[in-house]
């Protein structure tokens, strides 16, 4: 792990992650390092996208992995910096197909309790359908209706808070609004990591 800590920024589709992290990046500086969003990575890169249970399984095991490899370079070029991460590894158990969170994590040969672990704190953007905003459009990669994507957040909220340090930021009318309150949870955690080293 990073000496200085590593975040992860989630939430369901079209709650605003990557544009907040960009703009946090841009406004920390030198003291923060991003880790893309790997699915993101994997899709506009040509990874196919199938139908069907089988391949989903076999699509998040290639996503998993590939977290892991990202988290593991940008930890090892900036090991002064606090990693933050696009989506965490606990991310994919939402989009594994329907037997249970177990089977996600046996599959990876791993436990929710290992992976919360990886992370010092979580910040949760939840998402912009949860206010009956339509988020088509914002992320050509990004396939959800605004039902699944509120389905997914929950999901996603139901793991992630189970983080001792979880940051829950609601969707808000305002995009700029959310951003602030992100940015200010992100620069708390960043100064209670360094209190701490």
């Amino acid at each position: 792990m990073s000496k200085t800590g590593r975040i992860a920024l989630s939430g369901g589709p079209g709650g605003g992650k990557s544009t907040a992290a960009d703009l946090f990046r841009r406004e920390i500086g030198e003291r923060v390092v991003i880790v893309p969003e790997t699915a993101t990575l994997l899709f506009s890169g040509g990874f196919p996208r199938a139908p069907g249970a089988e391949a989903a399984r076999h699509t998040q095991r290639a996503i998993y992995a590939t977290q892991r490899a990202a988290e593991g370079v940008q930890s090892a070029c900036y090991a002064d910096r606090v990693l933050l991460c696009d989506r965490g590894t606990v991310d994919g158990c939402a989009y594994w197909p329907a037997d249970s969170d177990i089977a996600f994590f046996e599959s990876m040969g791993t436990t929710l309790e290992a992976e919360l672990a990886r992370y010092d704190a979580v910040i949760f953007f939840e998402t912009a359908a949860a206010g009956d905003i339509r988020i088509e459009g914002g992320n050509t990669i990004r396939t959800e209706s605004n039902r699944e994507a509120v389905e997914l957040d929950q999901r996603l909220r139901d793991l992630w808070s189970q983080h001792p340090r979880f940051t829950f930021v609601a969707h808000s009318d305002s995009f700029f609004d959310k951003l602030r309150r992100g940015l200010e949870s992100l620069e708390t955690v960043i100064a209670s990591n360094h209190r701490m080293e």
